[in-house]
């Protein structure tokens, strides 16, 4: 049985493209090593599946855009609980279609400004071509992406349209509420 390490993408980020495209392509060999050909999969391999694809999301710049104007009156504890419901939602969601990983990837243009970075790919999914945006942000240590843009479609511009709905309808204690079933639901399907 193969089994993958989990490597710290971020601890061999440099902030030059090429190093961006060996990080992303390196994490994408690791992806496809652990799927394989088979199609079930045990629930440490789910695990260290959703480490892989997750671990470098940067969800506290994806949750603060998503809330736009929302997150300021926040306190930290409530910060804190959003990102970490949010995060549990968004890693479920990876592997809902693992096929996905599966598709071809090319890298097609990779820019770096200061501590920003735009990679664009694209990949054939069901014979479907389609353009995968990551935009990127370097911390202290590492690259970590902060929206992917499938087809033109923000994920962060996704959530925040709907979040900042219930917000503004319902407060950001219904929406942590929904959040919150949601993150249950997840977890016993």
């Amino acid at each position: 049985m193969l089994t993958a390490a989990v490597i710290p993408w971020s601890a061999i980020a440099q902030k030059s493209p090429a190093e961006i495209r060996k990080m992303l392509q390196a994490r994408d060999l690791e992806i496809k090593t652990i799927l394989g050909d088979r199609d079930t999969f045990s629930a440490g391999q789910k695990e260290t599946l959703k480490s892989v694809v997750n671990g470098i999301i940067d969800f506290e710049t994806m949750g603060r855009e998503a809330l736009g104007p929302h997150w300021e009156p926040l306190t930290t504890e409530q910060r804190g609980r959003f990102v970490e419901v949010f995060s549990d939602i968004v890693r479920s969601q990876s592997l809902s279609n693992l096929d996905v990983y599966r598709a071809p990837v090319t890298y097609d243009e990779i820019t770096v400004a200061d501590d920003r970075a735009r990679v664009i790919t694209s990949t054939v999914y069901k014979d479907v071509p389609a353009r995968v945006t990551y935009e990127m942000l370097y911390r202290q240590n590492g690259w970590f992406i902060a929206d992917i843009i499938l087809d033109d479609v923000s994920t962060t511009g996704g959530y925040s349209r709907s979040f900042q709905s219930v917000i503004r309808k319902k407060g950001f204690d219904a929406l942590m509420t929904s959040l919150e079933k949601r993150r249950a639901r997840d977890k016993t399907s």
